[in-house]
């Protein structure tokens, strides 16, 4: 059961502290540049507070851009291997807007819905998530379409709602949430019947997710509508690299004569090699497959799979963009399409 509390926006920095003294990796938005991510901090004033996205998103938090999986040497014929452990330090995410926040329950559907990743798991397991409620949004956010919003309470285990210049609402969702609180309870105070309402975004929705799974399947072979959207697209893959849901990876060895890395990296469906075949067939041979594909995997395949949308209309994949491809905006044009 939830309960609310006030947290003072003063008090930022001795929380940051005692988790870090409780043994806590602190991992929250710092701006680099013109870039914004999610970075390990010490000290509250690295940290951004006045961000729509960040630039990428939190997923690396679980399941890093490139993590090692074992350690090889050779000599002559002899190959020994050695298996690296995951990082599995506690992690206390601070910062993530809703939206991230709800994508780690589309990540561990992929990540467990066979046999658990053992490299994905133990991180999950060791994360608490402090999340930061929108207050503010823009043409390119879409979360309400997809079954969000500016303060979903959703994979959040303390949702923070800005209330003024001073004071968080803070909502105390699970244990590990109530485990924060114990670390700092006097950082605490009662809420008196705080309202967030009145403080959030309003993002009107686009389209409406089931309204949008229905319709993908009849559309699939239209190869004109997949082909009008994709024409701009250069297969760049930065819309799946700043994604916070898209999970596709490739396993690689980085070597030399003495030995190497075998590592876990991202990669994207996007890329024109993703599914090239040893024989040199690419059954998604051209990039309005490749586009079709991405968007049926996210509204259709995992949602009827998985039970999960593969989108939580966080919009980083149309800002991003080299070519200004905004995909709320061409989901909610197949929502209306002529099957």
């Amino acid at each position: 059961m939830s309960e609310q509390k006030i947290l003072q926006k003063k008090s930022l920095g001795e929380l940051v502290q005692k988790l870090t003294a409780a043994g806590n990796r602190v991992l929250a938005p710092v701006r680099s540049g013109e870039q914004l991510g999610f970075e390990e901090v010490t000290s509250p004033r690295k940290v951004a507070d006045d961000y729509i996205q960040t630039t990428r998103s939190a997923k690396a938090a679980v399941f890093p851009r490139y993590e090692p999986m074992l350690r090889f040497t050779l000599a002559g014929k002899d190959v020994s291997a050695e298996e690296i452990a995951p990082e599995s330090r506690p992690t206390v995410l601070f910062g993530p807007h809703p939206c991230d926040a709800a994508s780690f329950a589309t990540l561990t559907a992929v990540f467990t819905w066979d046999s658990g990743d053992a490299y994905f798991e133990p991180k999950l397991a060791k994360l608490t998530v402090i999340g930061l409620s929108c207050t503010k949004g823009d043409a390119y956010c879409f979360c309400t379409s997809v079954g969000g919003g500016p303060g979903d309470t959703r994979g959040s285990d303390i949702l923070l709602t800005p209330l003024d210049a001073n004071q968080y609402l803070a909502e105390i969702l699970t244990d590990k949430g109530r485990a924060v609180v114990a670390i700092a309870p006097t950082l605490f105070a009662n809420a008196n019947g705080q309202a967030k309402d009145r403080v959030l975004a309003k993002i009107a929705p686009r389209f409406t997710a089931k309204k949008i799974a229905e319709r993908l399947p009849a559309l699939f072979p239209k190869k004109e509508v997949w082909l009008e959207q994709s024409l701009r697209c250069v297969g760049c893959g930065c819309c799946a690299y700043v994604c916070p849901t898209c999970s596709c990876f490739d396993i690689q060895d980085e070597r030399d004569r003495y030995g190497g890395v075998r590592m876990r990296c991202w990669d994207s469906c996007g890329f024109g090699l993703f599914t090239l075949h040893a024989s040199g067939h690419n059954p998604r041979a051209v990039q309005s497959e490749r586009w079709r594909q991405r968007v049926m995997h996210k509204f259709s395949y995992q949602p009827e799979r998985l039970g999960v949308l593969g989108c939580v209309g966080c919009g980083r994949c149309s800002r991003s963009c080299p070519v200004d491809m905004n995909l709320g905006e061409h989901v909610g044009a197949l929502a209306e399409a002529k099957a």
